[in-house]
């Protein structure tokens, strides 16, 4: 449990300082290369919904299995030759899993052609982090985007891999990672994904229920600890208003405080593969959204990581205190 700690403390700190580097390999890209792969090879467009649905739930089982026993092997191996090593490992396996400093730096690209009236180029920055079409976004559209995705990604890319990996080290950190990855390739209800990719979907839906809702808690309570720009007791009653306004049971949780917290409107109709899906707005629209918006979306993502860290890192040491 000691070096589970320090392991969880230390991976936490490196994700806040060092983020993604673009040269470092890293394991979600592996796991996404061999989604993809698998993807290729068993969902064949001419074969029954039956097969398709089938087919999804072994690729799912294949990579999860996968997943689960080479992060045990590796870690065991570490911890076996020596306690120091072992605890590096899952140092850097920990700052691998979270994505803080990767969510803050890819949102703030989106601020900065914002910030030199580049809409062209924040049209292009946002594509890299969301799913919707960008090409025709005005600048509070662009904005908009990159807000929701920072309030929404707070709990996918942040808490829900955080509260995982204290519960069960790397090995289940990596199994929420690659179902959070699995989920954002295939997991679209389009010609191409609806049945092959309903299982991982499904299994999202299910590993990010408990999460999300934690993660919005979370991110009310921060509020309070961000300035007066944040309002918390605005954030608490959008999101017990407003946190099941999206065709997923989690991913309005987070956006809904955060919506609540700026006094700003998220969400409503957006394209998708060039096809506009009605979705209903979050949150109330007392002001504009505007592009500093983006930095306070970030900060309150900072504030609810370190809230959660804090509260993960002293469950952990009552639980050893105790036992």
């Amino acid at each position: 449990m000691i070096y589970h700690m320090i392991a969880f403390g230390l991976g936490f700190c490196l994700d806040l300082l060092l983020g993604d580097p673009y040269w470092l390999p890293h394991p979600i890209r592996v796991i996404g290369n061999f989604i993809g792969i698998l993807e290729k090879r068993m969902n064949k467009k001419e074969c029954s919904e039956k097969y398709l649905v089938r087919a999804g739930i072994g690729m799912v089982a294949l990579v999860l299995l996968t997943v689960l026993m080479v992060t045990a092997l590796l870690l065991i191996f570490a911890y076996r030759i020596h306690p120091v090593a072992g605890v590096i490992l899952e140092m850097i396996m920990t700052y691998q899993i979270l994505a803080a400093k990767c969510l803050k730096v890819e949102s703030m690209k989106v601020y900065k052609c914002l910030k030199e009236n580049d809409l062209i180029a924040a049209r292009h920055a946002v594509s890299m982090i969301v799913g919707r079409d960008t090409g025709r976004l005005d600048e509070t559209g662009v904005a908009k985007a990159a807000i929701e995705t920072v309030a929404e990604n707070t709990s996918d890319g942040v808490i829900a891999p955080m509260l995982y990996t204290a519960l069960g080290g790397p090995v289940l950190g990596f199994f929420y990672k690659a179902v959070n990855t699995m989920d954002s390739m295939v997991g679209y209800k389009n010609d191409r994904y609806l049945y092959f990719g309903r299982t991982a979907a499904k299994l999202d839906d299910i590993v990010n229920y408990i999460p999300a809702r934690i993660s919005a808690l979370l991110m009310v309570v921060s509020c309070f600890f961000c300035g007066k720009e944040f309002d918390g007791k605005r954030a608490w009653y959008i999101f017990k208003r407003d946190r099941y306004n999206h065709a997923s049971p989690n991913s309005a949780q987070s956006e809904a405080v955060c919506a609540g917290a700026l006094g700003i409107r998220l969400a409503g109709n957006a394209s998708y593969f060039g096809k506009i899906v009605e979705k209903p707005y979050i949150g109330d629209a007392e002001r504009a959204v505007e592009t500093e918006d983006i930095k306070r979306a970030n900060r309150l993502l900072y504030a609810t990581a370190v809230l959660c860290e804090a509260i993960c890192l002293f469950v952990l040491l009552v639980i050893l205190l105790i036992s």
